[in-house]
């Protein structure tokens, strides 16, 4: 059995966490194929200006088509809400922290940051969140990996950082982490904290096989939340959050907050996020997806229009 994964430190800390379940659980034997994504090589545009996140999934489907690889992992949230033909996500595993992190080795907390201090990030979710939090802070682009960003912070490029909890808890790196934000301060992305695992849609002995390393919760709440972003356009670089809280049982919660950045990048000070939820059973894919599409039709109802092509 092959893996298929980015090469950063972390990708390849999750390609090792789904061979180590593989050959735990299913006896397996398992190597990795490490590999530079286009999404990895551009470092100087934002994402949402180059072909968005799924450029960090492209070369790896093109392994598990021509058969260097079967499977391959992937972070979900960098995972296109609409696979191509010929791909299936065979499961998804249990979410880690799905909350965003601030990194920073001068300041406690986003509120001890000074008026005009300099944060980074390349996400348009975290900065219309962050703007709608502290409309004084300028944002800055940061590309490149976990280890990258947190090299440039240390050289003083930035006062603070915003990552994800997760991946700085999986690299064993939670004592950089100065703030946690709670959902309510700032929500996550679809699908963040979760790994998922993508196969050829014709290789049933796979989806057969790893059926049951599949979270179920996990796996019906994220499709809940990657829907509201298919509704709304599709796109991994939206100005989008999507997140189910505790999804332990049948009744789950779906939130979403829109934001529009400014013509100059950086939000515009005092406009409102678009805010929707919606509670519902959800014991399948059908009934997750229904809920989603809930979501973002009250977020369209409410004023959120995708134009990034406009």
């Amino acid at each position: 059995m092959v893996i298929a994964t980015r090469e950063s430190r972390l990708a390849l800390w999750q390609a090792e966490h789904v061979k180590a379940l593989l050959e735990a659980r299913l006896g397996w034997q398992v190597a990795l194929l490490g590999m530079t994504t286009l999404g990895d090589q551009i470092l100087d545009r934002s994402l949402s200006k180059v072909g968005g996140k799924g450029l960090f999934v492209k070369e790896l489907e093109t392994a598990l088509l021509d058969g260097r690889a079967d499977i391959a992992v992937h972070s979900l949230k960098d995972v296109p809400m609409d696979l191509p033909e010929g791909f299936a996500l065979a499961c998804v595993l249990e979410r880690e922290d799905p909350r965003d992190a601030l990194v920073s080795n001068d300041f406690s907390s986003l509120a001890e940051l000074p008026s005009g201090a300099v944060v980074g990030t390349s996400s348009l979710r975290r900065l219309v969140l962050l703007k709608s939090l502290r409309p004084d802070l300028r944002i800055e682009p940061l590309r490149g990996n976990l280890d990258t960003r947190l090299r440039k912070l240390d050289e003083g490029h930035y006062q603070a950082i915003v990552l994800a909890a997760a991946g700085l808890k999986r690299l064993g790196l939670s004592s950089r982490i100065r703030q946690a934000f709670e959902p309510e301060q700032m929500l996550p992305a679809a699908g963040q904290g979760a790994l998922g695992i993508e196969v050829r849609a014709d290789r049933r002995d796979l989806l057969a096989a790893l059926a049951p390393l599949a979270h179920q919760p996990t796996w019906l709440a994220v499709t809940a939340e990657r829907t509201v972003s298919r509704a709304m356009g599709g796109s991994c670089s939206m100005p989008l959050a999507a997140f189910i809280r505790a999804p332990q049982s049948a009744q789950m919660r779906l939130e979403a907050a829109w934001g529009e950045p400014g013509a100059d990048g950086q939000g515009v000070a005092g406009q409102p996020l678009v805010r929707a939820d919606h509670s519902a059973s959800v014991t399948n894919f059908a009934e997750a997806e229904a809920l989603g599409e809930r979501v973002a039709a009250s977020l369209r109802a409410g004023g959120a229009v995708w134009a990034a092509n406009s």
